[in-house]
């Protein structure tokens, strides 16, 4: 089992931009950067026992929705007796070493040498369609990869043509990346692709690294009982998951607060509009998981770093970094 997530101390704009990417997925993902042992990987797990189970048809290798089913290579909704049913959201990892094939699926060998027929073997791409795909170290991730990872966050499609197959399936998902700034830079086409953007440091403070040693011995010593001690913590944030979902399609977006997105991100010089649409976004998914009616101006300023972050230009006239950058704006604009 995965380590509680309401267990995790501290790194809360960490954890608000993961419940922030559950309740809307269109944000775009996040990607977490920090030092080593800070919890990225721990929370990103974490988060994958919270999601609210989704309807999927019975079976399907590609997680297919019954309004999609018509579009699975399977065929899965010309299946005898195949009905929708509750499963869990997928959360799958994608190792670094991954080869191709293992990504985007190949040719079934088992299906061509053992029956002589040519099958497709769905990849990590198919299993995560309408879940979660988590790379660890993401910044280490072969380019060739990082190649595929662009063209299906861009079109939400996966097109395998080898060996004869020619197969296209949907592959939309929510991708969560985490890595260490020492250890090399994220390319900035894959960076832009990520909504949110959040930076974590070692905790500072003596009393939260005491509680942090505390936590996981407790968890090595008799991980049953520690588990049970948080499960109505982590109940509570499913529910408020299933609130802000539910509620989010009648957030209001008053102009006021459009007006604020835009006239920060051009005091901050961020790149395109991509900035704009996320923290649009980010401000309507906080504010129903806060249960607001309306995002408000200060939905928008508790997002505002992790949506813009990394999509402002290096000032060579200003050599502090992006999130100070950002702060000071928000300060000078709003006070």
């Amino acid at each position: 089992m995965p380590f509680p997530f309401s267990a995790i101390v501290g790194q809360d704009e960490m954890k608000r931009a993961l419940l922030i990417s559950a309740v809307d997925p269109r944000i775009g993902g996040v990607m977490v950067f920090g030092d080593r042992g800070t919890g990225k990987s721990t929370a990103a797990r974490a988060l994958s026992a919270l999601l609210p189970p989704m309807l999927a048809i019975a079976g399907c290798r590609y997680n297919c929705a019954p309004e999609e089913a018509h579009r699975c290579p399977d065929k899965c909704s010309e299946t005898k007796g195949a009905k929708a049913a509750k499963v869990p959201v997928p959360f799958v990892d994608l190792p670094l070493g991954a080869t191709e094939d293992r990504v985007l699926g190949a040719l079934d060998l088992e299906r061509a040498l053992g029956r002589g027929e040519k099958a497709f073997e769905p990849g990590l791409l198919a299993r995560a369609h309408r879940g979660y795909l988590y790379i660890d170290e993401i910044n280490l991730l072969e380019d060739h990869l990082v190649d595929l990872l662009l063209d299906v966050a861009a079109s939400g499609e996966n097109l395998v043509e080898r060996e004869g197959l020619s197969v296209r399936h949907p592959a939309r998902f929510v991708l969560i990346g985490s890595g260490n700034p020492e250890e090399g830079e994220l390319r900035p086409q894959l960076l832009d692709r990520f909504g949110l953007s959040v930076e974590v440091k070692t905790p500072q403070d003596i009393e939260q690294r005491i509680e942090i040693m505390r936590r996981c011995d407790a968890l090595e010593r008799d991980g049953a009982n520690f588990m049970a001690t948080w499960a109505d913590a982590d109940a509570k944030i499913v529910r408020r998951l299933a609130k802000g979902k539910k509620a989010l399609p009648n957030v209001a977006m008053p102009e006021a607060t459009l007006t604020d997105a835009a006239t920060l991100c051009m005091a901050v010089g961020a790149d395109g509009l991509r900035g704009e649409l996320t923290l649009m976004r980010a401000a309507r998914a906080y504010a129903a998981l806060e249960g607001a009616k309306s995002a408000e101006r200060k939905h928008l300023r508790a997002v505002a770093p992790m949506a813009l972050r990394h999509r402002l230009r290096r000032d060579v006239l200003d050599e502090t970094g992006s999130t100070v950058r950002i702060d000071r704006a928000l300060t000078e604009l709003f006070g």
